[in-house]
């Protein structure tokens, strides 16, 4: 006995394809179903309808009523299971992700059924070796739960008052972490709107890396001004060490250079100004930073770990590239002068001789603390102990 359904009253403008769509979908292959209605013109508006999804009807009678028999239409079934469907990996599938992600899939969710027809959006960053990270989707979760509102992470109100040179201080390293923050903004940025949705993990971690950083632009600059003061100096050569990051247009060198190499280094910038800080606000404001930037260099490290062992060779790019940043900033002075000031005066702690010695040797020992991270991170991704520190000694001296 063949299927039957009455639509009663129900026009195809007010979601009677819902009823006849749902009673298809429920029959065999080349399966056919009655349908029987009273609305005005139903059997014209299934016919339009029909012909639109693919499925043949012819007019008929059912019970001595006219009727429309309906036949599933094969033609229907490949419009939805056709051939884009076959190379979209399925996400309830072990190593569903695609070696290469097809320009066809857009912006559909992974493992949707596209529509053949579907217009090809092109992501320069399509391949699975160029930005897959195993860590991915834990990171983003640990980040997602980290998340802090500047509002209430911080107590603004709490009360102090600095020497000038000491207040100082505070905001030349402020203005020049800022700048340092916008570029580890950028980075992540650029290359999000490049990145196939496909790779949905990456693009997750790449979207939150912003939201870090200009949430740190944001607390910066209001520490910065909270005692009334304007930014500081901004130097020539801080400038083009960053431009150098934001020239960089292979996906793993930039994350490398910026962050296994740039924010590693200031995560110890960050520690060592917690534990140096003049002020309460400066300190909670470098601990819940920290925190961040460990996140980010962890995505680097775990991304760069499995392009790696895939790709033995890669090596050599990396190592170039950190030799060819340095060729091009030879001629450039550096860290700013007055940001290595005021590192040694918030050190110190007080401007007399005994006090300016000892924090200068803090700072020489945050120097060394930021090279052997960079050392330490270098030889997890296999290079030789040799190669670590040559490599290590050749970043930037502007630190990002």
């Amino acid at each position: 006995m063949q299927a039957t359904i009455n639509i009663e009253a129900l026009g195809f403008d007010a979601g009677a394809h819902l009823l006849v769509k749902h009673a298809l979908a429920a029959l065999p292959a080349d399966g056919a179903l009655w349908v029987v209605g009273t609305a005005p013109d139903w059997a014209g508006q299934l016919a339009a309808w029909c012909r639109a999804q693919g499925h043949p009807c012819q007019a008929g009678e059912r019970d001595g009523s006219p009727a429309m028999r309906v036949q599933r239409g094969a033609a229907a079934a490949g419009r939805w299971r056709g051939a884009l469907s076959s190379g979209h990996a399925d996400p309830a599938r072990e190593g569903a992700l695609a070696e290469q992600a097809d320009a066809r899939w857009g912006l559909a969710a992974r493992g949707a059924t596209v529509e053949a027809g579907s217009p090809a959006l092109q992501f320069r960053l399509d391949r699975k070796s160029e930005v897959w990270a195993g860590r991915a989707a834990e990171l983003y979760a640990q980040a997602a739960a980290a998340q802090w509102d500047p509002e209430t992470a911080i107590d603004w109100a709490a009360p102090f008052e600095l020497p000038d040179m000491v207040e100082d201080a505070v905001v030349q390293v402020l203005t020049y972490m800022i700048e340092n923050e916008e570029a580890a903004l950028l980075v992540p940025a650029r290359f999000l709107g490049q990145l196939h949705p496909h790779f949905r993990e990456v693009q997750a971690v790449l979207a939150i890396q912003v939201a870090d950083e200009a949430r740190h632009i944001e607390v910066f600059t209001r520490r910065l001004r909270l005692k009334g003061r304007d930014p500081a100096l901004s130097t020539a050569g801080g400038q083009a060490s960053l431009k150098t990051l934001l020239d960089e247009s292979d996906f793993s060198v930039a994350g490398f250079l910026l962050s296994v190499l740039g924010e590693g280094s200031f995560v110890s910038l960050l520690h060592f100004l917690h534990e140096h800080a003049p002020d309460p606000v400066t300190r909670q404001i470098a601990r819940l930073a920290a925190r961040d930037e460990a996140r980010h260099v962890a995505f680097g490290m775990t991304h760069l770990a499995s392009r790696l062992e895939a790709e033995p060779a890669f090596r050599d790019r990396l190592a170039n590239a950190v030799q060819s940043r340095n060729d091009a900033l030879s001629t450039t002075s550096g860290l700013n002068e007055e940001v290595f000031d005021a590192l040694i005066l918030l050190a110190a702690g007080e401007l007399s001789a005994p006090a300016i010695a000892a924090g200068y040797v803090k700072v020489q020992g945050l120097m060394r603390d930021m090279a052997e991270g960079r050392q330490s991170r270098l030889e997890r991704l296999g290079f030789p102990k040799d190669d670590a520190q040559r490599l290590s000694s050749l970043h930037t001296r502007n630190f990002m």
